[in-house]
């Protein structure tokens, strides 16, 4: 395949994979409006992925006229700053939203607490439970006092604030706050931090019905009891960047990308690896921006990249390949957790798993070992520019590939990865002419008719 066929393939995978994800974002025909509920579910932590869907549906649910949102939640907690957008979001609803904690065994932690508490109807299945929202540390242990006191009093008043704008006992949910307390579904109701139990949403609509609900836009008298549902999904972006923002796949991307860059640089006019090193970074950026990234891990991380270039710059020093080792082993321990700030309300433990970490500084520590090696036996592979290579320039040769600009030519008994200026192409046969040798072994030719004394 030539080289030219090779890009081709590239630039129109990229296309497609663009055009993928605009139709993603189309919106689609608009629904006949019918008396209805609108039923999203959240399962797992709380990100900015979950504050964007929430936000979306209640805005789907306004739109095609539902009599009710109903949110299906089981947390263990989440980010403070996703927590006051989901907040904001229902507050801010034109339209009667219930937030039911389920199935039975499911729970309201933590973050799970304060966007329950801000519904117009919390609603709690049978065996699951609500609260334990005292902060902590990122890393999990408590606060000093002074900070406590500091933290503690910001996300008392927060809850506060919640607790009276719906009428909820405030105090009990104080507790949650000041006490790391949890309440069953049972201890709840008695103690007005939620409304009601129900075993199932037909149940919920039924206990609704008839009741009067407070929205932006003004009292709404409910009329649930038998009304259908319909379910509002993830679209296929966000069900995506719900796969993708995992710390494990974030560092995978971050190391990938990274690491096909740099092969990349040393085979200028290859394409592929840095087609790939792109997306992988660019689908690295997304998900740290949506995980507790702490960012001067990941400039350690791109910083140890830097430090291999420099090693096989200059092969068999140690030191640039020893000191990126360890640059990057630091770097992917810190990458999660915030461990330069502390967390206002507990959050699910991020981090990237150790024997993710062990087995990737492996295979880096492999990769520099095995080309030490190979060049103290002086093997026919070239990866730098040395004397030998720069004596090359003038010599006379085939191309084996079409160059357009970059392909494969063979210089005696011998192939190299070459390319040419911008604009100018040979054929495959074609004679060339060496005028460069570029670090990383790469030949720069110029056609056989062109001027013999001519330097890149």
């Amino acid at each position: 395949m030539s080289k030219r066929t090779s890009r081709g393939i590239g630039l129109t995978s990229l296309a497609l994979g663009l055009a993928v994800l605009l139709l993603a974002h189309w919106p689609a025909p608009a629904a006949a409006q019918s008396t209805h509920v609108s039923v999203l579910k959240i399962d797992g932590a709380i990100d900015p992925i979950s504050a964007r869907y929430l936000s979306r549906a209640i805005g789907k649910a306004t739109d095609d006229g539902a009599v009710l949102v109903v949110l299906e939640l089981d947390t263990p907690g989440g980010r403070l700053d996703s927590t006051r957008d989901m907040v904001e979001s229902i507050l801010g609803a034109r339209i009667p939203l219930a937030v039911y904690v389920s199935p039975s065994g499911a729970q309201a932690a933590s973050a799970g607490t304060f966007i329950t508490a801000a519904a117009n109807f919390a609603v709690m299945a049978p065996a699951t439970n609500i609260g334990a929202a005292s902060p902590i540390s990122a890393s999990g242990e408590d606060l000093p006092e002074t900070l406590a006191r500091k933290v503690n009093e910001d996300t008392k008043a927060f809850i506060r604030g919640i607790a009276e704008e719906r009428d909820r006992n405030a105090e009990a949910l104080q507790d949650t706050v000041t006490s790391a307390l949890s309440y069953s579904a049972t201890e709840a109701v008695e103690l007005r931090v939620v409304d009601l139990i129900a075993t199932d949403i037909t149940d919920l609509l039924n206990q609704l019905d008839g009741r009067t609900a407070q929205t932006a836009a003004g009292p709404v008298v409910l009329s649930t009891a038998g009304v259908p549902t319909q379910q509002i999904k993830k679209t296929l972006v966000e069900s995506f960047l719900t796969v993708i923002a995992d710390p494990n796949i974030a560092f995978l991307l971050l190391s990938i990308g990274s690491l096909s860059l740099m092969a990349e640089f040393f085979s200028p006019g290859v394409f592929g690896p840095g087609i790939v090193g792109v997306l992988a970074l660019a689908l690295a950026w997304v998900s740290l921006g949506v995980l507790p990234v702490n960012w001067v891990a990941v400039a350690l991380i791109l910083f140890s990249f830097g430090l291999f270039y420099f090693e096989m710059q200059v092969p068999g020093v140690g030191v640039f390949g020893a000191g990126g080792l360890v640059t990057f082993v630091v770097g992917a321990f810190l990458l999660f957790g915030g461990w330069f700030e502390s967390s206002q309300i507990p959050e699910p433990t991020v981090e990237v798993n150790r024997w993710l970490i062990a087995a990737t500084t492996a295979l880096a520590a492999v990769a520099l070992l095995s080309l030490f090696a190979l060049l103290r036996e002086g093997g026919s592979t070239h990866a730098y520019t040395t004397a030998s290579d720069r004596a090359l320039v003038g010599e006379r040769g085939v191309a084996v590939t079409d160059l357009a600009p970059s392909g494969t030519v063979r210089i005696g008994d011998r192939e190299w990865s070459a390319t040419m200026k911008e604009g100018e192409q040979v054929s495959i046969g074609g004679d060339v002419r060496v005028v460069a040798v570029y670090s990383g072994g790469v030949l720069k030719v110029s056609g056989s008719s062109a001027n013999p004394g001519s330097r890149s």
